[in-house]
């Protein structure tokens, strides 16, 4: 996660994450978590709405977009669609494909259905979010923290 400030900090750690970040960072948005997401075989995710920063300010508002670029998406892969939903209405279901850049509104629920293949569905989700400054105050101006299992 880091604040707009921390921008120059996330490039120099992570130069590849640059392009992505350029094209997808809103200008009305200060602070964002970044995360990497990867799916295998038979995972998912179940619809929720993303709020990463909620563990540092309890009251915050959803993020204003969330931005998906899939970059790895194996051969053949079966199922491991972005499905989005307003409450019970279903808006869309969007096949990943590498390269592909999914932005949506941050009060969107969200999930992804299972997942058949090989290999990994590997995505970078950045939460986008307009804080006030008394919210921003509460939430690391630059963190890493990882539940990565090796």
């Amino acid at each position: 996660m880091f604040h707009r400030s921390g921008l120059l900090r996330v490039a120099a750690e992570f130069p590849f994450f640059t392009p992505y970040l350029e094209r997808a960072l809103r200008a009305d948005c200060n602070a964002f978590y970044l995360n990497p997401l990867e799916l295998r075989r038979d995972s998912r995710v179940d619809p929720h709405i993303d709020r990463s920063l909620r563990a540092y300010c309890k009251d915050i508002e959803m993020p204003v977009q969330v931005s998906v670029l899939y970059v790895e998406v194996p051969a053949g892969m079966r199922g491991g669609e972005l499905v989005l939903a307003r409450g019970q209405r279903r808006l869309a279901r969007i096949a990943p494909r590498a390269n592909l850049l999914v932005e949506f509104a941050g009060d969107l629920t969200h999930s992804v259905e299972r997942l058949d293949a090989d290999g990994a569905r590997l995505s970078l989700v950045c939460e986008q979010y307009a804080l006030l400054d008394g919210e921003l105050a509460q939430v690391p101006e630059y963190a890493i923290e990882s539940r990565a299992r090796y």
